[in-house]
């Protein structure tokens, strides 16, 4: 018979210890990591509307040659890339883009007649 005595007494403990309980703790901490990185990334690249319920718009690289623009509405995201094409074919005005003083373009559509 041991007597354990001092303020160590439970790592001197013999009983048997079941390793996997070991790997279902990191797995946990593994979760927890993971959910943190996902939002510190979406918290990073402004992209914290996408988190919510409301839509949203979102521009990248507005006005270069690898512009996208990312749309969320009713819960769907679309993702919409630039061509380095020029259109052709048949169609119709539609509006008129002015460009103001500190760059910002602004889409003003024409009434139909």
């Amino acid at each position: 018979m041991r007597y354990h005595t001092g303020r160590y007494q439970i790592f001197n403990d013999t009983d048997d210890v079941d390793p996997m309980s070991y790997l279902v703790n990191l797995f946990d901490v593994a979760m927890v990591f993971a959910v943190a990185l996902m939002v510190a990334f979406a918290i990073r690249i402004r992209m914290t509307e996408f988190l919510t319920a409301e839509d949203a718009t979102f521009v990248k690289n507005a006005g270069k040659a690898d512009m996208e623009i990312i749309v969320k509405k009713d819960n769907k995201i679309t993702r919409y890339k630039s061509e380095n094409t020029t259109g052709s074919g048949k169609g119709r005005r539609v509006g008129i883009a002015y460009q103001l003083e500190n760059g910002e373009v602004i889409y003003v559509p024409e009434k139909e007649n």
